[in-house]
């Protein structure tokens, strides 16, 4: 099942569930894990392509593996919004992976991710072109997959009161507090 947005997603997600993220190539798949706490993603591994029914076994695998509770894939735009091949690519790919894993996907809009990862592997990290060639991928499902996690939590806050029954509770309890203090 595809979700709308990250609270759609949240919705969806079991208690301590992680969300994995993917980037998905023609010749990779970069893979990232956020922490329960869905605060942080990692950059976790790096599956090399080949067959269809060995990637989603491998994957399958890190979901069982690593209780994954919900997946956001990078979604490659064109720079103008609209959606191109690519994204077929990724519809084509969510459609065959629903019937083999269970749990719901979020396509997160990833134009530049990878030239930012690139930048950041080059300028900051002043890594070789071989090496940022086996790190890129997993780093670039890591940002996408950070992008979803500061979205989720920017929109998402435990001590939000928006009913008005909740907002009057919250202030009898803190006049109840200032008079026993």
């Amino acid at each position: 099942m595809i979700c709308n947005d990250t609270q759609e997603l949240l919705r969806y997600l079991a208690p301590a569930a992680r969300i994995l993220g993917l980037d998905l190539g023609t010749k990779t798949i970069g893979v990232a894990l956020s922490d329960v706490g869905l605060q942080i993603a990692t950059p976790y591994s790096l599956i090399k392509r080949k067959k269809f029914t060995r990637d989603i076994a491998e994957l399958s695998a890190i979901v069982s593996k690593q209780n994954v509770g919900g997946i956001v894939i990078g979604f490659p735009r064109e720079m103008d919004g609209s959606i191109g091949t690519s994204c077929h690519r990724v519809y084509a790919f969510v459609d065959e992976m629903d019937k083999h894993i269970d749990v719901p996907v979020l396509l997160w809009d990833e134009r530049l991710s990878t030239s930012a990862v690139e930048r950041i592997l080059i300028g900051e990290a002043d890594m070789t072109r071989k090496r940022r060639a086996e790190v890129v991928d997993k780093a670039a499902a890591g940002y996408i997959l950070q992008g979803a996690l500061d979205n989720l939590n920017r929109h998402t806050d435990p001590g939000l009161v928006d009913d008005e029954d909740d907002i009057d509770a919250v202030n009898d309890e803190i006049d109840a507090d200032d008079k026993q203090g």
